[in-house]
């Protein structure tokens, strides 16, 4: 980082230049991340990527409405929001790009869980984060990412992309846009519960490396990664999480005979919300859970797909055929999801009847 940016951001945060070390963190894709040491205290500083994210005062003002809405002794973890500004801002735009910092939080990211306790400790985490925002008016956030798990609308981009594919299309890809076509019986069951169920503050990208783990993965430091914070339905958080952490293989793996649901941590998972949710949440939005799964999987797939067939513009590939095989990892999971509707349904039967 350039010393005159490093200057011009510890002067608007009012940090002290001469004892300032600053070092890259984490893996994100998204966002440059650095971590600032300044004497003994730690920030995480963020170079925030605003073509991703076109609209950064919808995240500010999103976060500002709840820093109205709880009193954080209400959560067990910490939900680490950016640090204003001298000016009383979030984010801070110099020539050079826009930055926000936040406080440190030690711990452990994981980007896997290998036990069903640690996915039960993951889902009571986010079912908790909705818990405490269950009062607060959702309809009052505003869309950070336009359509970000609209089940429609992404079946609209992907029949446009198939009206004008840029790529030739081979028997592999036509028998992943058969299956895709397939699955628009999902589409009815999500239009019921979007016209029946109420909408929530959701995190909508929960995946396990957005929880901050205490050094013994027995418990949770932090709740990150804010910015897709906004109105969603419960089974949008438990969906993701199923398809991140019950999957048997992670969706860059070509292994398909190798890709099963993992009961074992789908159980913690679905233990993990009822016992946070389970009582201040009822009827169908309880049982629209399971559905979450299915239809986060089914998203991503159509995603891929989707891109595959613009060419690769979106996702980061390694090999032209990426997306078309993270496409057929969906499939074969969201196959495997279909067929253990019974076991699931019954799991949730259980769970529901130890609540009366």
């Amino acid at each position: 980082m350039k010393e005159s940016v490093l200057d011009a951001l510890a002067k608007a945060y009012g940090l002290e230049t001469s004892e300032i070390r600053v070092n890259r963190f984490g893996s994100g894709h998204i966002h440059k991340t650095y971590r600032v040491d300044v004497a003994a205290n730690a920030y995480i500083l963020q170079e925030f990527n605003d073509a991703v994210f076109t609209h950064p005062e919808r995240i500010s003002g999103n976060l500002e409405y709840l820093t109205g809405q709880f009193d954080p002794g209400d959560l067990p973890f910490a939900l680490p929001l950016p640090i204003t500004n001298t000016e009383g801002a979030f984010f801070t735009r110099l020539d050079e790009g826009l930055y926000r910092l936040f406080p440190f939080v030690g711990g452990v990211t994981q980007d896997a869980v290998s036990q069903k306790e640690q996915a039960k400790i993951a889902a009571e985490a986010f079912a908790r984060f909705i818990q405490v925002f269950l009062h607060a008016d959702a309809e009052k956030m505003e869309d950070t990412i336009a359509h970000f798990h609209d089940l429609e609308i992404r079946y609209q981009q992907f029949d446009a992309a198939l009206k004008n594919p840029r790529v030739q299309k081979d028997s592999d890809t036509d028998k992943m846009i058969g299956y895709y076509l397939g699955r628009k019986d999902l589409l009815e069951t999500y239009g019921h519960f979007r016209k029946q169920l109420p909408l929530r503050v959701t995190h909508n990208d929960t995946k396990i490396n957005n929880l901050i783990f205490g050094e013994n993965l027995d418990q949770v430091n932090a709740l990150i990664d804010l910015d897709t914070i906004m109105a969603g339905f419960v089974f949008y958080d438990f969906g993701d999480l199923v398809r991140t952490v019950a999957c048997t293989r992670d969706e860059s793996s070509i292994e398909w005979d190798q890709i099963q649901v993992d009961m074992e941590k789908y159980e913690g998972l679905l233990e993990g919300f009822y016992s946070i949710l389970g009582r201040d949440i009822q009827g169908e939005e309880l049982e629209s859970l399971p559905f979450g799964g299915e239809m986060m999987t089914l998203i991503m797939g159509l995603r891929f797909l989707t891109d595959h067939l613009n060419g690769n513009i979106y996702y980061q590939v390694d090999y032209p055929e990426q997306n078309l095989h993270r496409a057929k990892n969906q499939a074969a999971l969201l196959t495997a999801l279909i067929a253990k509707r019974q076991a699931i349904n019954e799991l949730e039967g259980k769970l529901r009847k130890a609540l009366t």
